[in-house]
């Protein structure tokens, strides 16, 4: 089996998620979702961090010239 991309493993989990919120759901059924689902976040996870990264950042230094920079949540709080 192919690995998923992250938007594949996102609408799987989302079409569980809807089966889940059904009436007609039986138990099995239920923990057979809830372990594809854990499945599922686990790749997302993985393709996220993946991302994360590969991410770069701009970042204006002194005199006004653009350097990259690794990601971190610092360069988005300030």
């Amino acid at each position: 089996m192919k690995e998923l991309s992250f938007e594949q493993a996102l609408k799987k989990l989302e079409k569980i998620a809807e089966e889940l919120e059904g009436d007609d759901v039986s138990l099995d059924l239920s923990l057979k979702h809830y372990e594809e689902g854990m499945k599922l976040i686990g790749i997302c996870g993985k393709k996220l961090q993946e991302a994360k990264k590969k991410v770069e950042v701009l970042v204006k230094t002194e005199g006004n010239k653009f350097q990259l920079s690794s990601f971190d949540k610092e360069d988005i709080d300030e």
